[in-house]
């Protein structure tokens, strides 16, 4: 039986305004499919006017401007709406979802949704079961002891990937989707008996440990910053309250 790590696989990546999933938007996404390692995978990308301005910072990081967003770029609506259809699709075809980092993302898309389709990806996922795979969280826990940063180009060098186009959504999330491979080939002892909708459960474990011991660190250094312990989509704020 093939494992999860050598079967079909979809990755979702997300270019943005910032970092606040609460307040800012999608400026281009890409969706990647890839039947078997070292297939030839099959890209869906979106470019996306978001109706705000695009901060220098960001556009220093993706090299999207204001100018070639206003010109080339959709309206957020009906993009979400293709987008949540195209994750629905692959979900519903049994494809694990490869997200880096997912609360950013998939927060980041389910605010959008409620801000321009009165929806919501819990929604979309009703039905359908949403099985995500986070390169961040299974490196975390299954190498947890590694010094240095876990970025996507961090793990992409410690897992011999290729990153070409690092901060394009496409490129990204190919190299997302290669890091989980590599990771699955690497701890098969431990993750070959395991599915994809396992991990899944697991990970929302994982990561909530993980985030206790960041906020622990930050409480111990002297930070504020708060950790969300939610994997892979964070609450609405009122929720939360």
């Amino acid at each position: 039986m093939t494992c999860w790590y050598e079967g079909p696989l979809t990755a979702f990546d997300t270019e943005t305004t910032g970092v606040d999933v609460e307040t800012d938007r999608i400026v281009s996404a890409a969706v990647v499919v890839q039947d078997a390692p070292g297939g030839r995978p099959r890209v869906r990308r979106w470019l996306v006017n978001p109706g705000v301005q695009v901060p220098e910072g960001a556009t220093a990081i993706h090299g999207l401007t204001d100018e070639h967003l206003r010109l080339n770029g959709r309206w957020p609506s009906p993009v979400m709406d293709e987008i949540v259809r195209e994750l629905a699709e692959q979900s519903a075809a049994g494809r694990p979802l490869v997200v880096m980092n997912a609360p950013f993302d998939l927060t980041l898309l389910d605010r959008e949704l409620r801000r321009h389709r009165a929806s919501s990806l819990d929604h979309w996922f009703e039905t359908v079961p949403l099985r995500v795979l986070d390169p961040r969280v299974l490196d975390k826990h299954l190498d947890r002891y590694r010094k240095g940063r876990r970025t996507l180009t961090d793990l992409c060098a410690h897992y011999g990937v290729e990153l070409t186009g690092a901060h394009d959504a496409a490129a990204d999330a190919l190299a997302s989707l290669e890091v989980v491979r590599a990771v699955g080939r690497r701890f098969a002892t431990r993750l070959e008996r395991l599915s994809a909708a396992e991990l899944h459960t697991l990970q929302a474990v994982w990561h909530a440990a993980q985030a206790r011991g960041l906020q622990a660190w930050f409480a111990r250094s002297g930070t504020e910053e708060a950790v969300d312990p939610a994997w892979p989509l964070r609450p609405e704020l009122s929720a939360a309250a």
